[in-house]
């Protein structure tokens, strides 16, 4: 299929309120994420999911939903408080006592990096990498180390720390039985613009735009990503999911009017967390994706994303910045010519 309507703000277009009547009418019907969960796919006790931004809206659905199919579950999050919430709420639900937090601030590469060591030190496998957290049209800021806060976190935080995962990944996938990376976009990706000269918007600064390149450049990272996993033949793959457009707290820093409209009509025009959190959850378990990467997934199907985002020099070339922004190797070179 084609790319989706260009979607910006709260208000969706024709075919997405069309989608989201129907949405809201199989929910009324009982035919929502909680009983699909359970009913359509399969319960995977031996298998180990980390969630970043599992406190929250998506990604707490999400987390809820792969603990209700006995995964266990790492929550990674920065709000210790609420994260333990989290957990406590979910192993009350799911009837799963295998629910944990990690600290882990996406915003410092330093936290990162003694999440991945935490993970680590407890010699467990990592099937299912979900990443999910973000912030949304913040004002300016930076983070811990000087990089626009959309870029860092958003996008940065999690190129770093999937890379970091990759290698407990690879020994954890076997052919036939893949690992799974499943990284949070946007449909914002396809407005957005991929600045190479200024990534960090330094020149100049539109909280919209800034978020909408961070979820473009998930998409890049992402196809790049399985690119370098398939030359490899490695037992891993990526892919993109698309939540739709969702009621959640990722809002609370768009002007007063739009949160208004927000708040009247989010019965109507938002999917619930639950419903955003289903192509994540998805995803993660299907036998239908065994194997297959590299795809940008929307309410459970394949479609295309922006034009720019299959364009192999942009992919190699984000690639190689991000590399060099997190202090890791770039294996490009090495992967492709040998």
């Amino acid at each position: 299929g084609g790319a989706r309507p260009v979607l910006w703000g709260p208000l969706p277009a024709g075919s997405r309120l069309r989608a989201a009547a129907r949405n809201t009418a199989a929910h009324s019907a009982g035919l929502g994420v909680g009983t699909r969960s359970s009913s359509v796919l399969a319960p995977q006790p031996d298998r180990v999911a980390v969630v970043t931004g599992g406190t929250d809206g998506i990604g707490y659905a999400t987390a809820r939903h792969l603990a209700r199919l006995g995964m266990r579950v790492i929550i990674a999050g920065n709000n210790a408080g609420k994260a333990q919430e989290a957990v406590r709420q979910i192993q009350e639900e799911t009837l799963n006592d295998k629910v944990e937090f990690l600290y882990c601030d996406l915003a410092s590469l330093k936290s990162i990096q003694q999440f991945v060591q935490m993970f680590k030190k407890k010699k467990i496998p990592l099937h299912v990498l979900v990443n999910n957290a973000g912030v949304m049209m913040v004002p300016q800021r930076r983070t811990r180390d000087g990089f626009e806060e959309h870029f860092g976190l958003n996008y940065l935080g999690h190129f770093l720390l999937t890379n970091l995962l990759l290698d407990t990944m690879k020994e954890s996938g076997s052919p036939g039985c893949c690992a799974r990376v499943l990284t949070v976009s946007s449909a914002t990706h396809y407005i957005a613009e991929l600045d190479m000269d200024d990534l960090q918007g330094s020149r100049s600064y539109s909280p919209h735009g800034a978020y909408a390149q961070s979820k473009l450049a998930l998409v890049l990272f992402t196809y790049h990503l399985q690119r370098l996993l398939a030359a490899q033949g490695s037992p891993v793959t990526a892919n993109v999911v698309d939540p739709g457009v969702v009621n959640t707290d990722l809002y609370r820093h768009v002007f007063w009017g739009t949160r208004l409209i927000k708040k009247l009509f989010s019965w109507w025009f938002f999917k619930t967390p639950d419903e955003g959190a289903w192509t994540s959850v998805y995803a993660a378990v299907t036998p239908d994706l065994e194997g297959i990467g590299g795809r940008y997934l929307y309410n459970e199907k394949e479609t295309k994303s922006l034009a720019i985002t299959y364009d192999l020099d942009l992919q190699r070339e984000l690639w190689a910045r991000s590399c060099q922004m997190t202090g890791i190797t770039d294996v490009t070179q090495d992967t492709f010519s040998g």
